[in-house]
């Protein structure tokens, strides 16, 4: 089985977005790309039961090079945030409640608190297209820019990294700052974060720890 290690994360994170909340059922998608190749989740498979085998992995073309199931219906969207960053390895959309709140209301997540941060100067909104189609391919690259998160209009949340993990801990963070962003302007304006103490921020995750790559369950695996 070709890509086994790649696979095999795609399984982990995929039970990890369920475990956490972030999507519900078969919602949402994840892949990791390893060179020319991408390890992406199947269409219409429960993450409870998906094993390694059912990970699709496709070309850069998204044609399928080993896999028996139909790739997520999100595959253009994945393979053009591929070939528009050289810096993105693995890609994670969700369909978790708070980020999917902001993307109903088309609100852009500024930085109000320091966890936005690690998304990026803010967390914008792609123009609404249906989902599957090139045209969401061709908005979310639009949109996300240089940042590390997008939330996409009447739909819900993208996060991309250099790994799966750390795609899934944005994810993550997205979510609880679309949380507290909500609760916060239930109640009032919540102040914003100015550049200063933005890159302040910055500089500071630099070296937090969120994206080590010490998982146990990947330890002896091997592309």
């Amino acid at each position: 089985m070709i890509l086994e290690k790649a696979r095999y994360e795609v399984v982990l994170f995929g039970k990890k977005l369920i475990d956490k909340g972030l999507v519900a059922g078969t919602g949402g998608n994840l892949s990791l790309r390893v060179g020319d190749l991408v390890a992406v989740s199947p269409s219409g498979v429960e993450y409870e039961t998906m094993v390694p085998e059912d990970v699709v992995v496709t070309d850069m073309n998204g044609k399928t090079v080993e896999g028996c199931l139909k790739p997520s219906s999100e595959t253009p969207l994945h393979l053009a945030l591929y070939s528009s960053r050289g810096d993105i390895s693995a890609v994670v959309h969700t369909h978790s409640p708070y980020a999917c709140v902001m993307a109903c209301l088309g609100w852009e997540l500024p930085v109000f608190h320091y966890l936005v941060a690690l998304a990026g100067k803010k967390v914008p909104v792609a123009p609404y297209a249906c989902f599957g189609t090139s045209a969401l391919a061709g908005n979310v690259v639009a949109s996300i820019g240089e940042e590390k998160a997008v939330l996409m209009e009447n739909h819900g949340l993208v996060t991309v990294g250099g790994s799966l993990r750390e795609a899934f801990m944005l994810a993550e963070a997205v979510e609880f700052a679309s949380k507290v962003f909500a609760h916060a302007r239930s109640l009032g304006s919540p102040r914003l974060l100015d550049g200063e103490e933005i890159g302040e921020v910055v500089n500071a995750l630099q070296h937090y720890g969120f994206y080590g790559e010490n998982d146990d369950d990947l330890k002896g695996l091997k592309e």
